[in-house]
C-alpha cells in the first residue's frame, strides 16, 4: 500500500470463490466469520484504512445471514465503528452480494462489481493498491488470508514461518471432492503430499477403483495422472510436475471416469463465465465447448484434437485477464495425459471407458 498517499484507504473482502471444487472460504463464513473480521481489522489498522467491503458470492445464502449477523455483533461489541476499544481507531465495514459471475473473483472485476458496474477486469497498473475501489488505495485479499492474520499476530512470525516448506509457508485448507469416501475441508501443512490427502484424509477411493485423474488446485489448474500424486501440495512441487496449487481444490476421478466428458463439463462452465471483454475468451472458450461437445457425442471430425490444441494456444497469454489460461488449462493437460482416449473418440464413436455414449 502506498506509505505517501494521504487518500483514505480501503480494505476489500474477498468471499467470491466461484472455482469449481472449491469449497473453503464459503465455510470458514460460515463457521467462524469473526475469525476474519479480526483478521480484517488487523489488517485496516497496519494499513491506515478506516473502511472495509465485503464481496459474497450472491448463491452463499447462509454466507451473507453470518457475515450480516457477525458484523452486527462486532458493532455492538465495540470492535467496530469508532475509536474502536477506545484506540482512537474507526472501523466500518459492510458486506456486498454479488450477482454470481465467476470473474468477480478477480480482484479488479469485483471492484466494478462493488461499484455497481459490470464485473469485468480493469486494466493493469494501475493496481488496486494505488487505484482500487473508488479510485481509492485498496487492499484486495481472499478470507482464507486474513483469517490467518490473528494466529500470525497470537503466535509469531516464526510459528507460521516453521509450517509446510522453505518455498510455501503456513497451512492451507484443501477441498476435495469427486471419487473418494471423505470429501470436505482439511486444513493441512503446505507440501503435504497429494497422496496422502487422497487415500490417508480423504479416505481413498470408494469401491476398490483405481485412481485415474487429479485436478489438484481447481478447476483451473491443470490435470495430473493417477501416477503422478506423490507430489508435494505446494506451489514450487505442483509447479515441478506440471500443474498449479490454484485454490487448493482437489477434484479426484476413478477410472470409471470419462475425461472428454470432464473437459466438455469444465469447457462449458468457462464459456458460460466468460465476461466477453476480450475476443479469444469470448469466442474461443465457445468453440472449445463445441468442439468437445460432438467429439463426446460421436460426431467428431478427425481433425479436432489438432484443432482444440491451435484454439488452446490462440487463447493462452492473448487475453485481458488470467482467465484464457484457466480456460484452456484443463484442456490441454487433458490431451497431453490422455490423449489415447480422445483418439478412441473420434475413431469409435464411442467412449472407451463406457463403451457405449
Amino acid at each position: 500500500m502506498p506509505r505517501e498517499s494521504d487518500l483514505p484507504k480501503i480494505v476489500a473482502v474477498n468471499t467470491d470463490e466461484g472455482e469449481p471444487g472449491t469449497f473453503k472460504d464459503r465455510e470458514i463464513v460460515e463457521q467462524d466469520p469473526h475469525q476474519v473480521i479480526e483478521g480484517v481489522l488487523i489488517a485496516a489498522y497496519a494499513i491506515g484504512a478506516s473502511r472495509a467491503y465485503v464481496y459474497i458470492r450472491g448463491e452463499f445464502f447462509l454466507g451473507v445471514k453470518r457475515w450480516i449477523k457477525a458484523i452486527a455483533d462486532a458493532y455492538e461489541a465495540g470492535f467496530l465503528g469508532k475509536d474502536i476499544l477506545g484506540s482512537g481507531f474507526n472501523l466500518d465495514m459492510s458486506v456486498h452480494r454479488g450477482a454470481g459471475a465467476y470473474i468477480c473473483g478477480e480482484e479488479t472485476a469485483m471492484l466494478e462489481s462493488l461499484e455497481g458496474k459490470r464485473g469485468e477486469p480493469r486494466q493493469k497498473p494501475p493496481y488496486p493498491a494505488s487505484v482500487g475501489l473508488f479510485g481509492l488505495p485498496t487492499l484486495v485479499q481472499n478470507i482464507e488470508t486474513l483469517a490467518c492474520i490473528p494466529h500470525i499476530i497470537q503466535r509469531g512470525p516464526s510459528w507460521f514461518a516453521g509450517i509446510g516448506t522453505a518455498e510455501s509457508k503456513g497451512p492451507k485448507i484443501f477441498s476435495i471432492s469427486g471419487h473418494v469416501n471423505r470429501p470436505g475441508n482439511y486444513e493441512l501443512p503446505l507440501g503435504i503430499s497429494l497422496s496422502d490427502i487422497i487415500f490417508g484424509y480423504a479416505g481413498g477411493i470408494p469401491g476398490g477403483r483405481h485412481l485415474k485423474a487429479v485436478i489438484p488446485g481447481g478447476a483451473s489448474t491443470p490435470f495430473l495422472r493417477g501416477d503422478q500424486v506423490n507430489v508435494p501440495m505446494s506451489f514450487e512441487g505442483l509447479a515441478e510436475a506440471g500443474s498449479a496449487l490454484g485454490t487448493g481444490g482437489i477434484i479426484v476421478m476413478d477410472e470409471s471416469t470419462c475425461i472428454v466428458e470432464a473437459v466438455r463439463r469444465l469447457s462449458k462452465f468457462f464459456a458460460h463465465e466468460s465476461c466477453g471483454h476480450c475476443t479469444p475468451c469470448r469466442i474461443g472458450s465457445w468453440r472449445i465447448y463445441e468442439i468437445l461437445e460432438r467429439v463426446e457425442k460421436g460426431e467428431g471430425h478427425s481433425g479436432d484434437i489438432d484443432l482444440l490444441l491451435d484454439l488452446v494456444d490462440g487463447i493462452d497469454g492473448h487475453t485481458y485477464c488470467p482467465m484464457g489460461s484457466a480456460l484452456v488449462n484443463p484442456v490441454r493437460s487433458a490431451i497431453q495425459h490422455f490423449r489415447p482416449e480422445f483418439e478412441y473418440h473420434l475413431t469409435h464413436k464411442s467412449c472407451l471407458v463406457n463403451g457405449v455414449k
